[in-house]
């Protein structure tokens, strides 16, 4: 896939805590934070961005690493090209110290900003609350972004972190057990519902992992576990992105059907009233 040259989204900056990055936005209505995986907000995350958009949302994609637009992949570069890129953000977030790639129960440092992020969103764009998803090594971002009670449609797709080094690592997730309790609270207390998708055979993102979140969050955790000869076979990796690199977007296929329940848990969450009816908005740019 070509790059992208990022028309049809607009760009601008958030300031929190001393931390300026870039973001981009397209649409209207509630927002729902996209949060990009490695190796950055690729054309295909964008394409993500634009369905959720379509729905009657507000796209925000942060940039936390990578160079927006740009394609990773390898028919387009080249192996060479491609992967020099990919090791390139990986480098990124492994010395930055805004992101906890090993630790077990510990919240990464850069969630604090996305929270601040989605506060400003929910500001300016209005309605119920705020969706958020994350992926890869960002998808326990949104997780940990629900202990905020503006985060109302969590969705962790292929949750990477921590490195499923250890068997401890593997059945546990990027959270802090604080944020782990109030994230718990708000299932109980307020019918708050987190998703997860990933494809069995993924290393990246164990069984245990998802057994973890069962245990922890009950029936308010709904698993999306695909197999992996569902996954796109002209991807340059293994089964891993749901929603991005190895969707196969055509009407029968799981992966569209995984899609397609991700964006209607944002629209039962952000867009309707608990009777069924469209929300009121305030519309963004």
């Amino acid at each position: 896939m070509a790059d992208h040259d990022l028309s049809g989204f607009a760009r601008g900056t958030f300031t929190h805590d001393g931390s300026t990055r870039r973001i981009l936005r397209r649409g209207t209505g509630p927002a729902v934070i996209v949060i990009a995986e490695i190796p950055g907000i690729t054309p295909k995350v964008l394409e993500f961005a634009e369905r959720v958009a379509a729905i009657g949302c507000t796209a925000v994609l942060p940039v936390l690493f990578g160079t927006p637009g740009r394609s990773a992949h390898p028919k387009t570069d080249g192996w060479l090209k491609s992967g020099l890129y990919t090791a390139s953000s990986v480098w990124q977030v492994c010395v930055s110290r805004e992101f906890t790639v090993l630790a077990t129960g510990k919240t990464s440092p850069v969630v604090s900003w996305l929270r601040a992020l989605a506060a400003e969103e929910h500001r300016r764009c209005g309605g119920p609350g705020v969706g958020a998803v994350g992926m890869c090594l960002t998808g326990g971002f949104a997780l940990a972004m629900a202990a905020d009670e503006r985060l109302l449609a969590p969705v962790l797709s292929q949750p990477s972190l921590p490195l499923a080094l250890t068997k401890s690592r593997a059945g546990g997730i990027d959270i802090s057990a604080e944020d782990l309790a109030a994230v718990r609270g708000r299932c109980e207390r307020d019918g708050l519902r987190v998703m997860g998708l990933r494809f069995r055979g993924d290393r990246l993102v164990p069984g245990d992992r998802f057994a973890f979140l069962r245990r922890e969050l009950g029936d308010a955790f709904t698993a999306v576990e695909l197999d992996d000869s569902t996954a796109n076979p002209q991807a340059a990796m293994p089964p891993h992105a749901v929603l991005t690199e190895h969707l196969i977007d055509a009407p029968g296929q799981p992966t569209r059907a995984a899609l397609d329940q991700v964006l209607d848990h944002f629209r039962t969450r952000l867009l309707e009233e608990p009777g069924g009816s469209p929300a009121e908005t305030r519309s963004g740019t």
